[in-house]
């Protein structure tokens, strides 16, 4: 088990988060109406930055730590892609299946009255839309362009979510293998969570402030990081966590789509990462573990004889 260069990709992962995020820790945003495009722009691409700590990380355990000192493209998942046509439908799966696990939250949320949803009028989304929201063809019309963008949504989010991957589940989840696949999963899900924390303690997601936003993150982490762990596992390849990363991230907002307007929903029961999230995911899971999907692990893939 590689302690060393496990703990040295954890604290730079972790670390430079924290870095890449403190320019928006130190600006006044007291004054929303009174923040400059700059800033504006700093605050929306300051995520994107911070997801690719990871990959960085990754690089210096790499080449610095050699870790590990051979086959390191088959290590990470990168290379080869055998067999082909294995890769191929995890690609696809991955690609696809986030959507639907929203939206499979996004109907735990309404059965447990966590969601008011207003699937007729749309009157949250004609809210957000403003003076676009025209006529209710026009807002229809622009939903279905909306969902219909979900796939694209998730090709934009690709290498960014690349940037995560290729450190979460490219290199700490095989490194962490030696404990056991249900102990790397968890362990590997734990630390990606809190690496998270500089933007959650800002009220990403959740619009919680403190401890509870970041343990919220962290299990909802733990669950997707389960899920994309799987895929990563069961391929022998990072490309379908990257893949079913970019999508997640696509299309995480989609309950915003069928909100109903003036109605509190609260971001902790109804966010994905949250514990409806937490329930669709605790189900998909659960089929995975039952019908032995965990146990079918072709583990790195072999060198070509």
């Amino acid at each position: 088990m590689p302690w060393g260069s496990v703990g040295l990709f954890v604290a730079l992962a972790l670390g430079l988060a924290w870095i890449v995020a403190l320019p928006i820790w130190l600006l006044d945003l007291s004054n929303p109406a009174g923040i400059s495009m700059g800033t504006q722009l700093l605050i929306q691409f300051t995520p994107v930055a911070m997801m690719f700590t990871p990959a960085i990380a990754m690089l210096v355990v790499v080449f610095l730590a050699q870790t590990p000192r051979t086959g390191r493209a088959r290590f990470l998942g990168l290379w080869p892609l055998r067999p082909a046509k294995r890769v191929v439908w995890f690609i696809v799966l991955g690609a696809l299946a986030p959507a639907l696990l929203v939206a499979l939250a996004l109907l735990v949320a309404t059965l447990f009255g966590w969601f008011t949803p207003d699937f007729e009028n749309l009157s949250g989304f004609t809210a957000a839309l403003g003076p676009a929201a025209t006529s209710p063809e026009a807002v229809r019309t622009i939903l279905y362009v909306q969902l219909a963008m979900l796939p694209i949504a998730g090709l934009l989010n690709l290498l960014p979510a690349f940037g995560e991957e290729i450190g979460w589940r490219g290199w700490l989840l095989p490194a962490l293998r030696p404990l056991g696949t249900w102990r790397a999963l968890v362990l590997s899900g734990v630390i990606w969570g809190v690496w998270h924390a500089p933007l959650t303690l800002m009220g990403h997601n959740f619009q919680l402030f403190d401890w509870r936003g970041v343990a919220l993150m962290t299990v909802g982490s733990v669950i997707f990081g389960v899920l994309f762990g799987w895929l990563r596992l069961r391929s022998g390849s990072v490309w379908p966590a990257v893949l079913a990363h970019g999508a997640l991230n696509g299309a995480g907002a989609l309950f915003a789509l069928f909100a109903m307007a003036g109605v509190e929903q609260p971001l902790w029961l109804v966010n994905p990462l949250g514990v409806s999230g937490w329930i669709a995911g605790a189900i998909v899971i659960l089929v995975l573990f039952v019908t032995k999907q965990f146990g079918k692990e072709p583990g790195l893939a072999p060198p070509r004889r």
